[in-house]
């Protein structure tokens, strides 16, 4: 799933997803006093557009160019608050200790042996931040091999919580219903979800 694969997937329709944040961001950053902000794979930009609503300065990567200029153009209201970034976090790490909330939200970051894209996005929280990771309930996935699609190949929120070392308390490790219907096409009724805080 490379830059290409992206790319022809958002060129394949006028619009991918809803166009409404995730509910699991919803639920677990309201509240949270607004900083500096990672949303990984932010595809339309829609959790992008209701962080920087709500006061956030949003750092917004994603390898898709597509979704990146379909996400701006629907953000004009808050271009100041929101860095459109081009990047593959699988090869190039986000900056370390920058961000009070990474958001991974339903993105495919495949288990690579020495775990190097995920402990770049752990080094990107800042000591007292928030690392936040949603997928979907492996119960509702099922491998496409014609798709060369393996929910095995990727990190589940568990999979991260056990990884976190003493500096990080979890506050949350859960599968919960989502609070949105599924997206079309699937039968995802259950997220799984990681909030964890790092503590230094």
């Amino acid at each position: 799933m490379d830059a290409q694969f992206w790319d022809e997937m958002y060129r394949s329709r006028d619009q991918v997803f809803s166009g409404d944040p995730n509910g699991v961001l919803v639920t677990e950053v309201t509240g949270l006093p607004p900083s500096q902000a990672l949303d990984v794979g932010c595809g339309e930009g829609a959790d992008a557009i209701w962080l920087a609503r709500h006061g956030w300065q949003v750092t917004a990567a994603d390898i898709s160019t597509t979704a990146l200029q379909r996400a701006a153009a629907a953000a004009v209201d808050i271009k100041s608050r929101v860095a459109w970034t081009r990047a593959d976090l699988n090869i190039t790490p986000p900056p370390a200790d920058a961000f009070d909330l990474v958001s991974v939200q339903y993105f495919p970051l495949s288990i690579q042996p020495d775990h190097t894209a995920l402990r770049g996005l752990l080094n990107a929280v800042a000591p007292g931040g928030t690392l936040l990771f949603a997928s979907h309930d492996l119960a509702d996935l099922s491998p496409r091999p014609e798709q060369g699609f393996d929910p095995g190949d990727y990190y589940r929120p568990d999979d991260i919580a056990k990884l976190l070392d003493h500096d990080w308390t979890v506050l949350i490790n859960e599968t919960r219903p989502r609070t949105a219907p599924a997206p079309a096409g699937t039968h995802h009724t259950h997220d799984t979800v990681l909030r964890a805080q790092r503590l230094r």
